[in-house]
């Protein structure tokens, strides 16, 4: 065991599970099956603007595994109300039980509706959004928008299971709504020279110009699934997805895995806001 493992697992004795920004948890019909998370405050003035959801639940004769990030821009009304909302709207849809990935596309676009009309409540601004649903530990459906990320391992190998939504690549997009993306000011190209994501939720004053379409994907877990991580930007700043994996296969706690990440984030120098979820298979 290394120095900052032997650190890492004095912290957490010290922290336990009172830490707010902390939080772990297991699958009641596979026990081999646990999540864990953290989150750290960046270096900006503003308050923290990420929300996580990770639990497990129990509808009718199946377990829900409900993992997601939401990492707010010019607010925390919005991913706030992600983080009450969207996940009853996806189940709460007739066909989820058949048809997940229809019904999770269908959810994130009445829930964008639904924000746009509270916008006088929520405030400007708005969130991206990724999103993992664990169906009875067998099948997994991921969502995103904007540029928080989920990656799952299997035998030691990273996979991508979002696009990252950047206006660099939607470019004919933005401009076929009538939009424009500029670098001005700063070197970052945004939305309107003003946003540095191409899809969110929210953000009503770009609307006509930004959109909410989630990528969605499944994939079946098996055999040679290890664990699934998301996380906000603040952790891929710094980080590609195979160093993510490399930093935390040997670390068999989930929660102590996505607390060495956003550490390892924070030792590479992001500054912004980290959010983590780690989800172990074995």
């Amino acid at each position: 065991m290394t120095g900052k493992e032997i650190l890492h697992k004095m912290k957490e004795k010290v922290l336990g599970p009172s830490d707010p920004d902390s939080g772990k948890g297991k699958s009641k019909m596979s026990h081999h099956i646990t999540h864990g998370f953290h989150l750290v405050k960046g270096k900006s003035h503003h308050p923290m603007e990420d929300y996580v959801v990770a639990q497990f639940k129990h509808i009718d004769d199946h377990e829900l595994g409900l993992f997601a990030i939401f990492d707010g821009h010019l607010s925390h009304e919005i991913p706030e109300y992600l983080q009450s909302n969207l996940f009853k709207n996806i189940v709460e849809e007739p066909d989820f039980w058949t048809e997940p990935k229809k019904a999770v596309e269908r959810a994130y676009r009445v829930t964008d509706a639904n924000i746009l009309e509270k916008a006088v409540d929520l405030g400007k601004g708005g969130s991206t959004a990724v999103t993992a649903i664990l169906i009875d530990c067998q099948k997994l459906v991921v969502a995103n928008v904007g540029d928080s990320r989920a990656i799952i391992c299997k035998n030691g190998v990273a996979k991508q299971l979002s696009v990252d939504h950047e206006p660099s690549t939607e470019r004919e997009d933005i401009e076929n709504r009538g939009g424009f993306v500029s670098n001005f000011p700063g070197n970052v190209p945004r939305v309107d020279g003003q946003l540095a994501v191409a899809r969110a939720f929210g953000d009503k004053s770009l609307k006509k110009h930004l959109s909410s379409e989630p990528y969605v994907i499944m994939d079946l877990i098996d055999d040679t699934t290890e664990f699934v991580v998301l996380a906000s930007d603040g952790l891929w700043k710094v980080m590609t997805n195979q160093e993510v994996v490399d930093c935390i296969i040997h670390i068999k706690d989930a929660r102590a895995a996505a607390k060495r990440l956003t550490e390892e984030a924070v030792d590479r120098k992001s500054s912004d806001d980290i959010s983590c979820i780690v989800v172990r298979f074995r």
